[in-house]
């Protein structure tokens, strides 16, 4: 069953590859190239015939059109995301890798900008051919030879020149140079390394004529990352401990890949691959050497280290060459007669209007004529003084403490003038005139406690006077406004309680009269007129 299986399929595939033939033949703009393309890279489990492999060259040569090229890129890159048989993704990854090898750079640049502006053509993780148990091997070798052609393409983007193809440039690389570009090599044989055939792979003449190719390269690789390396070496005592720790991680991984290359030349022998070509014979280091570099690692000096001591050899290289400079003697002047001096015209100032040259004046002798003239009164000798400052602290000598440690005058006059309670004499005769004025103002029965009696008589009454009448246009401080308050509020207390006595006194006088109107104000006058209209009714 299984051989009948595989035969169906070669039928139809060799049925899809006619069928595609004759397609090209009738409808495309490109027929010898897509007819190459197909024969190339049909289902036969055979290498290609070198004819058509080389018809597909000449449309990539220099001196066809440049359309020519980015139509064989396209038609490779669709035949590749379409199939589904490892013998044509094979096939067609080989056309690939050759034309890279063998055309003109110009394919190279064609296929980097293809790349970038469309999806990856060479992006095959996902590729597998189920068919048979061959199959599976022979999918993951197509996975990572893909994996290495993609490398090898982003390897020319960092070094900007074809490891195959151009001569080893990491030899003569400064420090930066080889940080950038050894992980770029590396990263490249360890893709290369990946191709090495498992299982039935090894044996497949398809697998072993791509990895002919690729042995024949991990050659230049390697030469390539030893000359970088040996660079590496000679410049690892003078660097910084950042770049040292990442000069020893590549000479690290550079010792272990020479042992997976020793290895994959040993497969690659094994199974007749690069018969008559001549390996690389790789030796290893002697383990003293890595330890030398382990000693210098844990003492390498930083970054910011390094500079400080350049900075300070510089200093020191200029006071020694400033030091020398006037020890050296001079040589004499040769006597000659002395040139006469040239006096030159004064030269009329400006006149300052502004007095911007004047020097500024001490701060500190202004805050003393402040303080002296803010502090009229003096302290008392009989006064407690406070202890003065210690060593420790600074003295203040400025005008505000002046206003806070010296009493004023001022201060003296209202403290002799309070009294017992908090109160002063204005307020307390303020009190006596408003009870004075408010018992009067009982006489009348149209009494208005708010509003001012009008003199009468010859005996003019002296108006009443606010004590805080002068100081109304500033704030008084918040001890004189808490004992205004108070008394405010005491003089209203005083005053209902008078409103509520004559009340109560003009109740019971109605309560004692029964012909009395209860609503009538209380007032002599009113009183009276109302006497006299009610005997005048009864009259009647």
């Amino acid at each position: 069953m299984a051989g009948g299986g595989t035969g169906i399929r070669k039928y139809v595939g060799a049925l899809k590859d006619t069928t595609t033939v004759s397609i090209a033949k009738v409808n495309s703009d490109y027929k010898e190239l897509d007819i190459a393309i197909v024969k190339a890279t049909n289902h036969v489990e055979n290498p290609a015939k070198e004819k058509y492999i080389r018809d597909i060259f000449y449309h990539l040569s220099p001196g066809r059109p440049r359309a020519d090229v980015a139509y064989c890129i396209r038609a490779l890159g669709r035949r590749l995301s379409k199939t589904r048989n490892w013998a044509v993704a094979l096939k067609t990854l080989i056309v690939i890798h050759r034309a890279l090898r063998e055309v003109d750079p110009t394919f190279r640049d064609e296929f980097i900008s293809y790349g970038r502006t469309s999806s990856r053509v060479l992006h095959m993780s996902y590729f597998k051919d189920d068919s048979s148990a061959e199959a599976w091997d022979y999918s993951a070798w197509v996975r990572d030879y893909a994996l290495y052609l993609e490398e090898r393409l982003e390897s020319f983007r960092v070094l900007n020149y074809d490891v195959e193809k151009d001569p080893v440039r990491t030899r003569d690389l400064d420090t930066v140079g080889l940080l950038d570009q050894l992980p770029a090599l590396q990263q490249l044989l360890f893709r290369l390394l990946g191709c090495q055939p498992q299982g039935s792979s090894s044996y497949n003449i398809i697998i072993q004529h791509a990895l002919s190719m690729v042995a024949l390269e991990s050659v230049k690789i390697q030469t390539a990352i030893n000359d970088g390396i040996l660079n590496l070496v000679d410049k690892f005592f003078e660097m910084q401990r950042d770049d040292a720790i990442r000069a020893f991680d590549m000479y690290k991984r550079a010792i272990s890949q020479a042992e997976q290359l020793s290895e994959f030349y040993e497969v690659c022998k094994s199974i007749h691959i690069g018969r008559g070509e001549r390996f690389l014979k790789l030796e290893q280091p002697p383990a003293s050497f890595l330890a030398t570099m382990e000693e210098y690692l844990s003492n390498a000096p930083l970054a910011s280290t390094v500079q400080r001591n350049q900075a300070v050899l510089t200093i020191e290289y200029k006071k020694k060459s400033e030091a020398e400079g006037p020890s050296m003697p001079s040589p004499p002047a040769p006597e000659s007669e002395p040139e006469p001096v040239k006096e030159d015209p004064p030269v009329a100032e400006p006149t300052d209007l502004l007095r911007m040259d004047e020097s500024a004046p001490d701060t500190s002798e202004i805050d003393q004529k402040n303080a002296s003239a803010l502090a009229i009164v003096q302290q008392a000798d009989n006064a407690p003084k406070a202890p003065g400052p210690t060593s420790t602290e600074s003295v203040a000598t400025s005008w505000e403490l002046a206003l806070v440690t010296a009493p004023s005058s001022n201060g003296n006059a209202v403290t002799s003038s309070k009294l017992a309670g908090g109160l002063d004499l204005l307020t307390l005769d303020s009190l006596y005139n408003e009870a004075h004025r408010q018992a009067q103002a009982q006489q009348s029965a149209n009494y208005n406690p708010w509003e001012t009696i009008p003199a009468s008589g010859a005996i003019m009454q002296q108006p009443m006077h606010d004590p805080f009448y002068t100081s109304n246009s500033i704030a008084a401080a918040r001890n004189v406004q808490m004992v205004a308050m108070a008394q405010q509020q005491h003089a209203f207390m005083l005053q209902q309680e008078q409103q509520r006595q004559m009340m109560m006194t003009q109740q019971q006088q109605a309560s004692s009269n029964p012909f009395a109107d209860p609503y009538m104000h209380a007032g002599t006058g009113m009183q009276l007129h109302a006497g006299n209209a009610y005997t005048g009714t009864g009259m009647m």
